[in-house]
């Protein structure tokens, strides 16, 4: 696996490197000591499928409160999507930056985000599935959200989204932590 960082400390593009022959490939998705040598401590709890019909679909931008935050890794096994982070932690030289990448099944890259991170994404491809291995078990009671074109936060989509939950839709705007 090859990590490399964005501008966004705790958010960290993760590249596969597959081994290929004449039958297809084979590669690695996580492994502990690996990403620990690459100083990324990340070990999944969980590990959800969120599944999407039509291009055009966002969801986000979540997060779960202290001390109940969350580190996942988000992958695409099938589709392709536009992943978003946004640094909600105040004491970070980044505090309410964004970082976006597109993530699709072919290329099998991933995003690692970090935790006090908000997390989101709009599908660019009908049967758009989203595979998120969690650092914890999921606690009820602790999701929170801000909103997907807050101006707070400036996120440069690359579409309007077309199908969207009206809890995401209409967060309140971002007035701090």
């Amino acid at each position: 696996m090859r990590f490399t960082p964005t501008a966004i400390a705790g958010v960290v593009v993760v590249d596969l490197d597959p081994v290929s022959d004449d039958r297809g490939s084979f590669a690695r998705l996580h492994c502990p000591q690996e990403f620990a040598r690459a100083g990324h401590a990340f070990s999944p709890q969980q590990t959800s499928l969120s599944r999407n019909l039509k291009a055009g679909t966002l969801r986000g931008m979540h997060y779960e409160d202290a001390p109940h935050t969350e580190a996942k890794l988000v992958r695409v096994t099938q589709g392709r999507i536009f992943d978003v982070a946004i640094d909600l932690r105040p004491t970070s030289p980044t505090f309410r930056a964004w970082t976006g990448i597109e993530l699709d099944a072919g290329s099998g890259r991933a995003l690692l985000i970090g935790e006090g991170m908000a997390h989101g994404f709009l599908t660019l491809e009908d049967h758009s599935d989203v595979l998120y291995q969690i650092n914890r078990l999921f606690e009820p009671g602790h999701g929170r959200g801000v909103r997907w074109n807050d101006p707070a936060f400036g996120i440069e989509w690359p579409n309007l989204p077309t199908v969207i939950s009206e809890r995401d839709a209409t967060y309140p705007e971002f007035t701090g932590l």
